[in-house]
């Protein structure tokens, strides 16, 4: 019975995939609900889904964050303070998410400083990269254990263009590079219709997938956020110049 349980373990193990969710031009943009949505949508067709919420903050949790700036705390079962994200992440899954599920830049940086002063890198040069973004990863595989996922969710918060996430994009890229089939990349993205103008703008969209490019990431699936519906014509543009296929961009009313 142990050996059997042991190789379920290890098949979801070795099948799970991760899906990464990122922010275009603009934050607030709704990446939290875009995740959360994706995962209700995977939940719902009997896949074990895990979210992840990772801000890019000094901040070892959301307790000492500015609330005006960053958003009321939402605390979790376990007490830990994190990311308001971290609750539609629980309503729209129906889960109880735990500590591990919950990281910043200050987190991941304790950890690795942590383990340097422990030797538990055995008197190697402790360097940004790679350590800072294998111990994200760790982190991304400890919370899919935990849960024993089929799909992890991942949300990195901000936008694609913030110096602070590169590490974290880093993690992502590398991930992809060692899981090419089981690594996916969302972006959402802003369409602004400036008032002078009176018509829908794909550039900056354009823009932060070229930005995202630069870190070595092609997202698979673009979800477009406006005021007013998605056109063929812009599809087309994003389509083409975003180097993604016509049926990968979605659309949503920003309201």
């Amino acid at each position: 019975m142990i050996k059997k349980q042991t190789k379920i373990a290890l098949k979801n193990k070795i099948n799970c995939k991760y899906i990464f969710v990122i922010g275009g031009v603009i934050s607030g943009v709704g990446k939290g609900v875009a995740a959360s949505s994706i995962g209700r949508i995977l939940s719902d067709r009997d896949l074990r889904v895990t979210s992840i919420k990772i801000d890019p903050y000094i901040n070892i949790d959301a307790g000492t964050m500015n609330p005006t700036e960053h958003g009321e705390v939402f605390v979790l079962d376990d007490g830990d303070e994190t990311d308001q994200d971290m609750g539609n992440y629980e309503r729209f899954l129906g889960l109880d998410l735990a500590r591990t599920n919950y990281m910043t830049t200050g987190r991941v940086y304790e950890s690795v400083i942590h383990k340097e002063r422990n030797l538990e890198y055995k008197g190697k040069c402790v360097e940004v990269v790679p350590h800072i973004p294998l111990e994200v990863i760790r982190r991304i595989e400890e919370a899919r254990d935990n849960a024993n996922a089929d799909v992890v969710i991942i949300e990195i918060g901000g936008t694609v263009g913030e110096y602070q996430n590169m590490l974290f994009l880093e993690a992502a890229r590398m991930m992809k590079i060692k899981n090419s089939k089981d690594v996916f990349f969302v972006m959402v993205s802003f369409l602004p219709i400036p008032s002078k103008v009176g018509e829908m703008k794909t550039k900056p969209t354009q823009y932060a997938v070229r930005t995202l490019n630069a870190s070595g990431i092609q997202p698979d699936l673009i979800i477009a956020r406006s005021k007013l519906p998605l056109d063929d014509r812009r599809k087309e543009k994003i389509s083409m110049f975003c180097n993604i296929l016509h049926r990968t961009v979605l659309f949503r009313l920003r309201t």
